[in-house]
Protein backbone atom coordinates (compact mmCIF):
# COMPACT_ATOMS: atom_id res chain seq x y z
CA UNK A 1 0.00 0.00 0.00
CA UNK A 2 1.43 3.21 -1.06
CA UNK A 3 2.63 5.80 1.89
CA UNK A 4 -0.05 8.17 2.92
CA UNK A 5 -2.64 5.53 1.50
CA UNK A 6 -5.67 5.67 4.05
CA UNK A 7 -5.54 2.34 4.78
CA UNK A 8 -2.03 2.58 6.07
CA UNK A 9 -2.11 1.16 10.06
CA UNK A 10 0.09 4.34 11.65
CA UNK A 11 0.96 4.19 14.93
CA UNK A 12 2.87 6.34 17.80
CA UNK A 13 6.56 5.35 17.38
CA UNK A 14 9.09 6.61 20.27
CA UNK A 15 11.35 9.07 20.10
CA UNK A 16 13.59 6.32 20.61
CA UNK A 17 12.79 4.09 17.74
CA UNK A 18 12.20 7.12 15.53
CA UNK A 19 15.98 8.04 16.09
CA UNK A 20 17.15 4.94 14.44
CA UNK A 21 14.95 6.68 11.24
CA UNK A 22 17.15 9.04 11.16
CA UNK A 23 19.79 8.30 8.22
CA UNK A 24 23.78 8.54 8.10
CA UNK A 25 25.62 11.61 6.02
CA UNK A 26 26.72 8.85 3.53
CA UNK A 27 22.84 7.44 3.23
CA UNK A 28 21.82 11.00 2.94
CA UNK A 29 24.45 11.86 0.17
CA UNK A 30 23.40 8.84 -2.07
CA UNK A 31 19.77 9.44 -1.72
CA UNK A 32 20.14 12.45 -2.68
CA UNK A 33 22.71 11.91 -5.71
CA UNK A 34 19.97 9.51 -7.32
CA UNK A 35 17.42 12.78 -6.78
CA UNK A 36 19.93 14.70 -9.02
CA UNK A 37 19.92 17.15 -6.32
CA UNK A 38 23.85 17.31 -6.38
CA UNK A 39 23.62 18.68 -9.87
CA UNK A 40 22.79 21.71 -8.34
CA UNK A 41 25.36 22.68 -6.01
CA UNK A 42 28.59 22.43 -4.91
CA UNK A 43 29.15 18.80 -3.08
CA UNK A 44 30.96 20.52 0.11
CA UNK A 45 27.95 22.99 0.13
CA UNK A 46 25.28 19.77 0.05
CA UNK A 47 26.66 18.20 2.72
CA UNK A 48 27.09 21.12 5.14
CA UNK A 49 23.35 21.76 4.42
CA UNK A 50 22.58 17.91 4.94
CA UNK A 51 24.41 17.75 8.42
CA UNK A 52 22.34 20.72 9.33
CA UNK A 53 19.21 19.31 7.91
CA UNK A 54 20.27 16.17 10.08
CA UNK A 55 20.55 17.89 13.20
CA UNK A 56 17.75 19.41 13.00
CA UNK A 57 15.62 16.30 12.62
CA UNK A 58 17.45 14.89 15.74
CA UNK A 59 16.89 17.96 17.96
CA UNK A 60 12.86 18.12 16.77
CA UNK A 61 12.43 14.38 17.52
CA UNK A 62 14.34 14.68 21.18
CA UNK A 63 11.52 17.74 21.75
CA UNK A 64 8.60 15.33 21.06
CA UNK A 65 6.52 12.26 22.66
CA UNK A 66 6.97 10.14 19.40
CA UNK A 67 5.61 10.69 15.98
CA UNK A 68 2.70 8.61 13.80
CA UNK A 69 4.29 6.42 11.12
CA UNK A 70 3.75 2.90 10.29
CA UNK A 71 7.42 1.65 10.29
CA UNK A 72 10.61 2.76 10.92
CA UNK A 73 11.29 2.84 6.78
CA UNK A 74 8.36 4.71 6.32
CA UNK A 75 9.73 7.19 9.03
CA UNK A 76 12.65 7.21 7.14
CA UNK A 77 10.95 8.13 3.84
CA UNK A 78 9.54 11.14 5.42
CA UNK A 79 12.78 12.25 7.18
CA UNK A 80 14.61 11.96 3.61
CA UNK A 81 11.90 14.18 2.04
CA UNK A 82 11.54 16.53 4.11
CA UNK A 83 16.04 16.15 3.64
CA UNK A 84 15.38 16.69 -0.08
CA UNK A 85 13.09 19.65 0.22
CA UNK A 86 15.51 21.72 2.68
CA UNK A 87 18.55 20.61 0.56
CA UNK A 88 16.81 22.24 -2.08
CA UNK A 89 16.12 25.24 -0.12
CA UNK A 90 19.48 25.86 1.19
CA UNK A 91 19.97 26.23 -2.98
CA UNK A 92 17.88 29.50 -2.89
CA UNK A 93 20.86 31.13 -0.99
CA UNK A 94 23.33 31.28 -3.32
CA UNK A 95 23.48 34.26 -5.45
CA UNK A 96 21.52 33.50 -9.27
CA UNK A 97 20.09 35.64 -11.93
CA UNK A 98 16.95 36.69 -10.83
CA UNK A 99 13.76 37.90 -13.56
CA UNK A 100 12.63 41.36 -11.85
CA UNK A 101 8.97 41.75 -12.78
CA UNK A 102 7.66 44.04 -9.80
CA UNK A 103 7.98 46.90 -11.55
CA UNK A 104 10.65 48.78 -9.82
CA UNK A 105 13.32 49.36 -12.18
CA UNK A 106 16.02 50.33 -9.42
CA UNK A 107 15.48 47.63 -7.00
CA UNK A 108 17.94 47.56 -4.37
CA UNK A 109 17.20 44.09 -3.22
CA UNK A 110 17.45 42.66 -6.82
CA UNK A 111 21.06 43.94 -7.65
CA UNK A 112 20.11 47.82 -8.70
CA UNK A 113 21.32 47.93 -12.37
CA UNK A 114 22.09 45.27 -14.92
CA UNK A 115 24.95 45.95 -16.78
CA UNK A 116 25.25 46.76 -20.37
CA UNK A 117 26.36 44.19 -22.78
CA UNK A 118 29.48 46.21 -23.44
CA UNK A 119 29.99 46.60 -19.87
CA UNK A 120 29.90 42.60 -19.62
CA UNK A 121 32.30 42.30 -22.33
CA UNK A 122 34.84 44.61 -20.83
CA UNK A 123 34.73 42.68 -17.10
CA UNK A 124 35.72 39.59 -19.16
CA UNK A 125 38.13 41.10 -20.71
CA UNK A 126 39.77 42.35 -17.79
CA UNK A 127 39.27 39.25 -15.51
CA UNK A 128 40.68 36.56 -17.75
CA UNK A 129 43.81 38.18 -17.68
CA UNK A 130 46.29 40.96 -16.41
CA UNK A 131 45.46 44.60 -16.75
CA UNK A 132 46.92 47.55 -16.24
CA UNK A 133 45.02 48.40 -13.14
CA UNK A 134 47.78 50.56 -11.62
CA UNK A 135 50.23 50.58 -14.27
CA UNK A 136 50.77 53.76 -16.51
CA UNK A 137 51.52 52.08 -19.93
CA UNK A 138 52.33 56.22 -21.50
CA UNK A 139 55.09 56.20 -19.19
CA UNK A 140 55.67 52.67 -17.98
CA UNK A 141 55.44 53.57 -14.58
CA UNK A 142 53.27 52.78 -11.93
CA UNK A 143 49.44 54.16 -12.04
CA UNK A 144 46.43 55.34 -9.77
CA UNK A 145 43.83 52.89 -10.64
CA UNK A 146 41.33 55.79 -10.62
CA UNK A 147 42.43 57.56 -13.48
CA UNK A 148 41.42 55.01 -15.76
CA UNK A 149 37.72 57.01 -15.59
CA UNK A 150 39.06 60.21 -14.35
CA UNK A 151 38.99 62.16 -17.75
CA UNK A 152 35.90 60.27 -18.46
CA UNK A 153 33.68 61.51 -15.70
CA UNK A 154 34.94 65.25 -15.93
CA UNK A 155 33.94 65.24 -19.30
CA UNK A 156 30.52 64.33 -18.31
CA UNK A 157 30.32 66.61 -15.21
CA UNK A 158 32.11 69.23 -15.94
CA UNK A 159 34.51 68.60 -12.79
CA UNK A 160 37.63 69.35 -12.07
CA UNK A 161 38.98 65.90 -10.76
CA UNK A 162 37.34 63.15 -9.89
CA UNK A 163 37.69 59.68 -7.64
CA UNK A 164 35.87 55.89 -7.70
CA UNK A 165 35.19 54.02 -4.42
CA UNK A 166 33.35 50.95 -3.72
CA UNK A 167 29.94 52.66 -2.74
CA UNK A 168 29.06 56.11 -2.30
CA UNK A 169 28.63 55.83 1.10
CA UNK A 170 32.40 55.32 1.44
CA UNK A 171 32.31 58.32 -1.07
CA UNK A 172 30.11 60.11 1.51
CA UNK A 173 32.18 58.83 4.84
CA UNK A 174 35.53 60.17 2.39
CA UNK A 175 34.47 63.70 1.91
CA UNK A 176 33.80 63.84 5.50
CA UNK A 177 36.58 63.00 7.07
CA UNK A 178 39.13 64.68 4.90
CA UNK A 179 37.06 67.79 4.64
CA UNK A 180 35.64 67.86 8.16
CA UNK A 181 37.47 65.57 10.83
CA UNK A 182 37.04 66.66 14.15
CA UNK A 183 34.88 69.34 13.18
CA UNK A 184 31.37 70.23 12.50
CA UNK A 185 29.15 69.57 9.43
CA UNK A 186 26.02 71.67 9.14
CA UNK A 187 23.32 70.04 7.79
CA UNK A 188 19.10 70.21 7.66
CA UNK A 189 17.20 67.95 9.37
CA UNK A 190 15.00 67.14 6.70
CA UNK A 191 18.40 65.07 4.70
CA UNK A 192 18.93 63.04 7.99
CA UNK A 193 18.17 60.13 5.89
CA UNK A 194 18.36 56.07 6.67
CA UNK A 195 18.84 53.95 3.84
CA UNK A 196 18.33 50.62 3.26
CA UNK A 197 19.90 48.30 5.90
CA UNK A 198 18.79 50.67 8.78
CA UNK A 199 22.27 52.98 7.99
CA UNK A 200 21.51 56.35 9.02
CA UNK A 201 23.82 59.92 7.96
CA UNK A 202 24.02 60.49 11.41
CA UNK A 203 26.41 56.88 12.18
CA UNK A 204 28.27 58.18 8.86
CA UNK A 205 28.85 61.54 10.62
CA UNK A 206 30.23 60.03 13.89
CA UNK A 207 32.45 56.78 11.50
CA UNK A 208 33.80 59.44 9.50
CA UNK A 209 35.10 61.37 12.70
CA UNK A 210 33.20 64.43 12.18
CA UNK A 211 30.61 66.41 14.39
CA UNK A 212 26.77 66.29 12.70
CA UNK A 213 25.36 70.02 13.04
CA UNK A 214 21.64 69.79 12.32
CA UNK A 215 19.39 72.67 11.43
CA UNK A 216 16.39 73.48 10.80
CA UNK A 217 12.93 71.63 11.28
CA UNK A 218 11.78 68.36 9.60
CA UNK A 219 9.84 70.42 6.78
CA UNK A 220 11.55 74.41 6.49
CA UNK A 221 15.19 75.00 6.89
CA UNK A 222 16.30 78.36 5.75
CA UNK A 223 19.20 80.27 4.37
CA UNK A 224 19.43 81.63 8.18
CA UNK A 225 19.37 77.92 9.47
CA UNK A 226 22.44 77.70 7.86
CA UNK A 227 24.34 80.61 7.99
CA UNK A 228 23.60 81.18 11.88
CA UNK A 229 24.93 77.80 12.06
CA UNK A 230 28.72 78.47 11.28
CA UNK A 231 30.72 78.78 13.70
CA UNK A 232 35.00 78.22 14.09
CA UNK A 233 35.00 74.63 14.47
CA UNK A 234 32.56 74.63 11.08
CA UNK A 235 34.01 72.48 8.97
CA UNK A 236 31.70 71.71 5.84
CA UNK A 237 28.03 72.07 4.36
CA UNK A 238 26.50 69.09 3.15
CA UNK A 239 23.44 68.53 1.48
CA UNK A 240 21.39 65.55 1.26
CA UNK A 241 19.57 64.04 -1.91
CA UNK A 242 16.06 62.73 -0.45
CA UNK A 243 16.45 59.40 -1.58
CA UNK A 244 13.99 57.18 -0.32
CA UNK A 245 11.30 59.58 0.53
CA UNK A 246 9.76 62.84 -0.41
CA UNK A 247 8.54 65.74 2.26
CA UNK A 248 5.40 67.54 0.64
CA UNK A 249 3.02 70.71 1.48
CA UNK A 250 4.33 73.37 3.27
CA UNK A 251 8.23 72.51 2.82
CA UNK A 252 11.55 74.74 1.99
CA UNK A 253 15.03 73.86 1.73
CA UNK A 254 17.92 75.77 0.59
CA UNK A 255 19.02 74.59 -2.72
CA UNK A 256 22.61 73.55 -3.95
CA UNK A 257 23.27 77.22 -5.45
CA UNK A 258 22.45 79.20 -2.11
CA UNK A 259 24.65 76.98 0.08
CA UNK A 260 27.37 76.75 -2.27
CA UNK A 261 27.18 80.70 -2.35
CA UNK A 262 27.20 80.44 1.83
CA UNK A 263 30.44 78.34 1.63
CA UNK A 264 32.09 80.42 -0.70
CA UNK A 265 31.60 83.71 1.27
CA UNK A 266 32.37 81.77 4.23
CA UNK A 267 35.52 79.70 3.01
CA UNK A 268 33.64 76.43 3.99
CA UNK A 269 33.42 73.90 1.69
CA UNK A 270 30.35 72.40 0.40
CA UNK A 271 29.40 68.35 -0.08
CA UNK A 272 26.32 67.44 -2.12
CA UNK A 273 25.35 63.83 -1.64
CA UNK A 274 23.12 63.08 -4.92
CA UNK A 275 22.51 59.66 -4.12
CA UNK A 276 22.10 58.54 -7.87
CA UNK A 277 24.41 59.68 -10.69
CA UNK A 278 22.29 61.40 -13.12
CA UNK A 279 24.10 61.86 -16.51
CA UNK A 280 21.85 62.81 -19.13
CA UNK A 281 19.30 65.62 -19.13
CA UNK A 282 16.12 64.57 -17.44
CA UNK A 283 13.60 65.31 -19.70
CA UNK A 284 14.90 62.32 -21.66
CA UNK A 285 14.55 60.27 -18.68
CA UNK A 286 11.26 61.65 -17.88
CA UNK A 287 13.03 62.63 -14.45
CA UNK A 288 11.90 66.70 -14.49
CA UNK A 289 13.31 67.81 -11.46
CA UNK A 290 15.94 65.57 -10.60
CA UNK A 291 18.96 67.56 -10.41
CA UNK A 292 22.10 65.99 -12.67
CA UNK A 293 25.97 65.30 -11.89
CA UNK A 294 26.71 68.24 -14.48
CA UNK A 295 24.21 70.48 -12.61
CA UNK A 296 25.44 69.87 -9.20
CA UNK A 297 28.63 70.79 -10.34
CA UNK A 298 28.07 73.87 -12.20
CA UNK A 299 25.86 74.96 -9.19
CA UNK A 300 28.92 75.20 -7.06
CA UNK A 301 29.52 71.85 -4.61
CA UNK A 302 32.71 71.48 -4.14
CA UNK A 303 32.51 67.66 -4.02
CA UNK A 304 28.97 65.66 -5.19
CA UNK A 305 29.23 62.08 -4.56
CA UNK A 306 27.18 59.57 -6.27
CA UNK A 307 26.67 55.86 -7.20
CA UNK A 308 27.79 54.06 -9.72
CA UNK A 309 24.62 52.23 -9.96
CA UNK A 310 21.22 53.17 -9.53
CA UNK A 311 20.05 55.58 -12.66
CA UNK A 312 23.84 55.38 -14.05
CA UNK A 313 23.16 52.45 -14.96
CA UNK A 314 26.51 50.54 -14.07
CA UNK A 315 28.42 48.53 -11.52
CA UNK A 316 27.85 49.57 -7.63
CA UNK A 317 30.52 52.08 -7.14
CA UNK A 318 30.90 55.24 -5.31
CA UNK A 319 31.70 58.45 -7.38
CA UNK A 320 33.36 61.84 -6.21
CA UNK A 321 33.57 64.93 -8.67
CA UNK A 322 34.55 68.54 -7.83
CA UNK A 323 37.58 70.43 -7.70
CA UNK A 324 41.03 69.49 -7.79
CA UNK A 325 42.07 70.71 -4.66
CA UNK A 326 39.61 68.40 -2.57
CA UNK A 327 39.42 66.04 -4.66
CA UNK A 328 43.49 65.42 -4.33
CA UNK A 329 42.99 65.13 -0.66
CA UNK A 330 40.64 62.27 -0.73
CA UNK A 331 42.92 60.62 -3.11
CA UNK A 332 46.00 60.76 -0.50
CA UNK A 333 43.46 60.37 2.36
CA UNK A 334 44.43 56.60 3.79
CA UNK A 335 40.86 55.86 4.44
CA UNK A 336 40.87 55.70 -0.05
CA UNK A 337 42.95 52.93 0.28
CA UNK A 338 40.60 50.59 2.17
CA UNK A 339 37.31 52.31 0.02
CA UNK A 340 39.03 51.66 -3.48
CA UNK A 341 37.38 49.36 -6.16
CA UNK A 342 38.59 46.62 -8.05
CA UNK A 343 39.78 45.57 -11.62
CA UNK A 344 36.18 44.38 -12.41
CA UNK A 345 34.49 47.43 -11.18
CA UNK A 346 36.45 49.90 -12.96
CA UNK A 347 36.11 47.62 -16.25
CA UNK A 348 32.41 48.33 -16.40
CA UNK A 349 32.78 51.57 -15.16
CA UNK A 350 34.58 52.91 -17.83
CA UNK A 351 32.58 50.93 -20.63
CA UNK A 352 29.21 52.16 -18.76
CA UNK A 353 30.81 56.11 -19.44
CA UNK A 354 31.76 55.57 -22.64
CA UNK A 355 27.71 54.85 -23.30
CA UNK A 356 26.95 58.30 -21.82
CA UNK A 357 29.94 59.61 -24.30
CA UNK A 358 28.76 58.30 -27.32
CA UNK A 359 25.27 59.26 -26.66
CA UNK A 360 23.91 55.77 -27.11
CA UNK A 361 23.23 55.58 -23.30
CA UNK A 362 19.16 55.00 -23.20
CA UNK A 363 19.39 52.34 -25.92
CA UNK A 364 22.41 50.45 -24.59
CA UNK A 365 22.24 51.01 -20.79
CA UNK A 366 19.33 48.42 -19.21
CA UNK A 367 18.14 50.47 -16.89
CA UNK A 368 17.40 53.64 -19.12
CA UNK A 369 16.34 51.34 -21.72
CA UNK A 370 13.57 50.14 -19.09
CA UNK A 371 12.55 53.76 -17.58
CA UNK A 372 12.33 54.88 -21.59
CA UNK A 373 10.32 52.15 -23.50
CA UNK A 374 7.43 53.59 -24.98
CA UNK A 375 3.74 52.40 -23.09
CA UNK A 376 2.85 51.05 -26.73
CA UNK A 377 5.99 48.87 -26.86
CA UNK A 378 4.87 47.25 -23.81
CA UNK A 379 1.55 46.60 -24.60
CA UNK A 380 2.71 44.84 -27.83
CA UNK A 381 4.60 42.96 -25.54
CA UNK A 382 2.21 41.91 -22.73
CA UNK A 383 -0.73 41.11 -25.12
CA UNK A 384 1.61 39.07 -27.42
CA UNK A 385 2.98 37.25 -24.31
CA UNK A 386 -0.53 37.03 -22.44
CA UNK A 387 -1.33 34.99 -25.52
CA UNK A 388 1.34 32.46 -25.27
CA UNK A 389 0.65 32.37 -21.57
CA UNK A 390 -3.11 31.23 -21.55
CA UNK A 391 -2.06 28.83 -24.39
CA UNK A 392 0.49 26.88 -21.89
CA UNK A 393 -1.34 27.22 -18.71
CA UNK A 394 -4.83 26.69 -20.21
CA UNK A 395 -7.99 25.97 -17.42
CA UNK A 396 -5.11 26.34 -14.56
CA UNK A 397 -5.35 30.07 -14.49
CA UNK A 398 -7.25 33.08 -16.16
CA UNK A 399 -4.66 35.66 -18.03
CA UNK A 400 -4.62 39.27 -19.04
CA UNK A 401 -2.90 42.37 -19.19
CA UNK A 402 -3.33 45.46 -17.72
CA UNK A 403 -1.91 49.43 -17.45
CA UNK A 404 -0.31 49.47 -13.98
CA UNK A 405 2.11 52.32 -12.71
CA UNK A 406 5.86 51.22 -12.42
CA UNK A 407 8.49 53.05 -10.21
CA UNK A 408 11.74 54.73 -11.07
CA UNK A 409 12.74 52.79 -7.37
CA UNK A 410 14.44 53.45 -4.06
CA UNK A 411 17.89 55.79 -4.27
CA UNK A 412 17.01 57.23 -7.00
CA UNK A 413 13.65 59.00 -7.30
CA UNK A 414 11.41 56.53 -5.46
CA UNK A 415 8.11 58.16 -6.28
CA UNK A 416 8.11 58.32 -9.33
CA UNK A 417 5.66 56.77 -11.34
CA UNK A 418 6.03 55.39 -15.06
CA UNK A 419 2.91 54.34 -17.25
CA UNK A 420 3.55 50.43 -18.39
CA UNK A 421 1.78 47.19 -18.88
CA UNK A 422 1.18 44.10 -16.66
CA UNK A 423 0.23 41.04 -16.90
CA UNK A 424 -2.32 39.63 -14.52
CA UNK A 425 -2.72 35.69 -13.96
CA UNK A 426 -5.37 34.98 -11.37
CA UNK A 427 -5.00 31.32 -10.94
CA UNK A 428 -7.76 28.28 -10.41
CA UNK A 429 -6.10 25.28 -9.50
CA UNK A 430 -3.53 27.36 -6.54
CA UNK A 431 -3.57 30.69 -4.94
CA UNK A 432 -1.76 33.17 -5.28
CA UNK A 433 0.73 33.17 -3.35
CA UNK A 434 1.74 30.17 -3.73
CA UNK A 435 2.37 30.94 -7.30
CA UNK A 436 4.57 33.20 -6.12
CA UNK A 437 6.52 30.79 -3.95
CA UNK A 438 7.14 28.29 -6.21
CA UNK A 439 8.31 31.09 -9.25
CA UNK A 440 11.31 31.88 -6.25
CA UNK A 441 12.20 28.09 -6.70
CA UNK A 442 12.37 28.15 -10.53
CA UNK A 443 15.63 29.10 -12.31
CA UNK A 444 16.42 31.80 -12.88
CA UNK A 445 13.82 32.62 -10.52
CA UNK A 446 11.00 35.00 -10.68
CA UNK A 447 9.92 38.13 -8.39
CA UNK A 448 6.41 39.31 -9.03
CA UNK A 449 3.74 41.54 -7.17
CA UNK A 450 0.77 39.39 -5.31
CA UNK A 451 -2.61 40.30 -5.10
CA UNK A 452 -5.34 38.86 -3.42
CA UNK A 453 -6.94 37.67 -6.74
CA UNK A 454 -3.60 36.41 -8.92
CA UNK A 455 0.20 37.47 -9.52
CA UNK A 456 1.11 40.75 -11.43
CA UNK A 457 4.08 40.56 -13.76
CA UNK A 458 4.97 44.36 -14.63
CA UNK A 459 6.66 44.10 -17.94
CA UNK A 460 8.54 47.59 -17.53
CA UNK A 461 11.39 45.76 -15.54
CA UNK A 462 11.26 42.47 -17.76
CA UNK A 463 13.73 42.82 -20.91
CA UNK A 464 11.99 41.09 -24.39
CA UNK A 465 15.34 39.05 -24.04
CA UNK A 466 14.05 37.44 -20.25
CA UNK A 467 10.65 36.84 -21.92
CA UNK A 468 11.48 33.30 -22.88
CA UNK A 469 12.65 32.35 -19.67
CA UNK A 470 9.22 33.72 -18.17
CA UNK A 471 7.49 31.57 -20.02
CA UNK A 472 9.10 28.87 -19.14
CA UNK A 473 9.29 29.64 -15.32
CA UNK A 474 5.33 30.22 -15.25
CA UNK A 475 4.85 26.82 -16.97
CA UNK A 476 6.77 25.06 -14.17
CA UNK A 477 5.49 26.57 -11.61
CA UNK A 478 1.73 26.02 -12.54
CA UNK A 479 2.64 22.44 -12.75
CA UNK A 480 0.85 19.83 -10.50
CA UNK A 481 -1.14 23.14 -9.70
Amino acid sequence: MARGDPGTHQTLMSSHDILKAIPSVDEAIRYLEGRGVLSERPRPLVVRSVRAALEKERKAILAEDGREAASIEEAREAILGRLEREVERSALSDLVPVINATGVVVHTNLGRAPLSQSALDAVTAVARGYSNLEYDLTRGKRGKRDFLVRDALCELTGAEDALVVNNNAAAVLLALNTLAEGREVIVSRSELIEIGGSFRLPEVFEKSGTRMAAVGTTNRTHVSDVEGAIRGTTGAIMAVHWSNYEIVGFVERVGIRELAQIGGRRGIPVIHDLGSGILVETDRIGLRGEMTVAESVKAGATVSTFSGDKLLGGPQAGIAVGTADVIGRMRANPLTRALRPGKLTLGALQATLAHYLEDDALAEIPVLARITEPVESLRSRADALASIVAGKLGDRASVATAEVKARVGGGAAPEREIPSVALTIAPRTASPSAVAAALLETRPAVIVLTREDGIVLDLRTVAPSEEEALLAALVEAFEER
